[in-house]
């Protein structure tokens, strides 16, 4: 009798075990794109741009900047996702090209900090936003509170300073994130049931805010502060010859640097406004016709974002002033730059309708955060599925549920660890640092995308990136500029990144080496049954 091989027990019991069902069409996928790219971003980081740029015309050149590399990048990966139509997305891409310890790194880090430090900080916040309309639900009204962690300076980093604990606040995130795990356990049907509704309903909120902006909302003040006669003011400090202080690291000297410098530093916030658009490639292996329908909904649903999102920042400016005056006593004293906690899109609501604004916007970040925590718990789960199939990851994680073919054990370890990171309160700092992590695997996705087509140049490609080769190179060079920039201006938003990855490589040698030991196991008893 001729014994099995490891790797033939492995695929023998792949097609026995059951498998990702196909349910996801092209108005699903590209909800999942809208829904995870849109969170609470959009309604405040223009606050932080606005202040760092002191330009009207540059606040908008960031979402511009932000909104080239991010379709550049959709389009390349539309290769990716219909060459390799499978659960992982760009875990699979960068194992398949570069290797896969670097699929593993990109898996890793999604896992501690990405995907997991995204979906706290967006639960976490809805639970914030709820406190509007009950006001016992706050982040200072503590249940059980353990400690305060003090802040300890490393080198260019600020650790700690962070409350641990159970607040009314991150109870009610917590809720959400195990709520959203339970309801993605009966089917991808049902989550993506969720993420259509939810994500309908904030692109008709965003939709509505940029109509108002735009008519009953629109300033004379903001006008003239930030467009002016003939457009002039738009271009107030502006020019090349401009020049803008940035801060080195955390109390740090500030330096005055040009516009190349200043647009690559605020890229901070308007990517990882942008990001997250590549969770439809995490779900592939359940998207009917995915040749097709992958690439058509990055490119739909990220042109819709980035198109809503340049339309809001204009709807800011023209009802707040882009200047403004931190002790203002009213909201269009404070201006864009100077909005209460930064929370722009509140402000720009409270001038129109007055007190009832800030109840309206609550209620739509309500929506919007919600929507944005489903799609990324829905597709974070596929990636550790993908992981464990390759015995990167924990075995039970590699099983689908046998009557609703989901990865339940996947989706209760994330919402675990979510869960965690929610009481500890760590996701806030996990995610400033993990911002050149993230632009750091998606230049690496995109030489992979160079490296596939020199070591697989006969496989079949549905569909071929846009303005290859010439458009992934032209994002490679920007964000590889932005990495420059970032690693000279902002050490605190990128060493730690990198400390982070890195330390995925022992986990690494330890997943790996205990995979080909539970394979020579398999492989020894199987020669003993025969």
């Amino acid at each position: 009798m001729t014994t099995p091989t490891a790797s033939q027990s492995r695929e023998a019991a792949a097609v026995s075990s059951p498998q990702l069902v196909q349910s996801l069409g092209l108005f699903s996928s590209t909800t999942i794109v809208v829904g995870s790219m849109i969170g609470s971003g959009v309604f405040i980081v223009d606050a932080d741009i606005a202040r760092t740029t002191d330009s009207p015309a540059l606040l908008l050149a960031a979402w511009v900047v932000t909104g080239i590399m991010t379709m550049i990048c959709a389009l390349s990966y539309g290769e990716l996702a219909a060459m390799m139509p499978k659960a992982g997305g760009q875990y699979v891409y960068l194992r398949e090209s570069l290797g896969p310890l670097c699929g593993f790194l990109y898996g890793w880090t999604l896992f501690l900090v990405i995907q997991t430090g995204t979906i706290a900080a967006v639960a976490v916040g809805f639970g914030k936003f709820l406190g509007v309309f009950f006001p016992s639900i706050s982040s200072t009204h503590w249940l059980w509170h353990i400690a305060h962690v003090p802040a300890v300076r490393v080198g260019p980093m600020i650790l700690g300073n962070m409350e641990i604990g159970v607040s009314t606040a991150n109870l009610v995130g917590i809720v959400v994130v195990f709520l959203l795990a339970f309801l993605n356990i009966f089917g991808m049907k049902i989550g993506a049931m969720i993420q259509n509704v939810f994500t309908s309903a904030k692109g008709l909120s965003l939709a509505a805010l940029v109509v108002l902006g735009f008519t009953v909302g629109r300033n004379p003040v903001a006008w003239a502060a930030n467009f002016g006669p003939g457009l002039s003011a738009l271009w107030r400090n502006a020019s090349w010859g401009s020049l803008h202080p940035v801060q080195v690291g955390i109390g740090g000297p500030s330096i005055l640097v040009n516009m190349a410098i200043v647009l690559a530093v605020v890229q901070v916030g308007s990517l990882f406004s942008a990001d997250a658009w590549n969770n439809i490639t995490f779900t592939a292996g359940e998207v009917r016709n995915p040749k097709r329908n992958i690439p058509l909904s990055l490119i739909l649903g990220t042109g819709f974002v980035l198109t809503v999102y340049f339309l809001v920042s204009v709807a800011y400016m023209l009802v707040l002033p882009l200047h403004g005056d931190p002790h203002g006593a009213t909201v269009l004293a404070r201006g864009v730059q100077y909005a209460a906690e930064d929370r722009v899109g509140t402000a720009t609501l409270e001038q129109i309708f007055g007190g009832i604004g800030a109840s309206l916007m609550a209620a739509a970040i309500l929506i919007s955060t919600f929507g944005c925590a489903n799609g990324m718990t829905m597709a974070g789960a596929r990636v550790y599925y993908a992981m464990s199939r390759d015995g990167l990851f924990f075995k039970s994680v590699g099983k689908l549920h046998p009557k609703y073919k989901t990865p339940v054990a996947g989706l209760i370890v994330q919402a675990v660890w979510t869960a965690v990171l929610c009481i500890s309160g760590s996701y806030g700092q996990l995610l400033d640092y993990i911002i050149f992590a993230v632009l750091l695997f998606y230049i690496l996705t995109l030489l992979g995308l160079f490296v596939l087509r020199v070591k697989r140049p006969d496989v079949v490609r549905p569909y071929k990136a846009l303005g290859y080769p010439v458009l992934p190179a032209v994002y490679i060079a920007m964000a590889g500029w932005i990495c420059i920039v970032l690693l000279r201006y902002k050490p605190q938003y990128t060493w730690p990144g990198l400390i982070i990855v890195l330390l995925g490589i022992p986990v690494y040698i330890f997943w790996s080496q205990r995979s080909k030991n539970v394979s020579s196991d398999g492989l020894i008893q199987s020669e003993i049954n025969n």
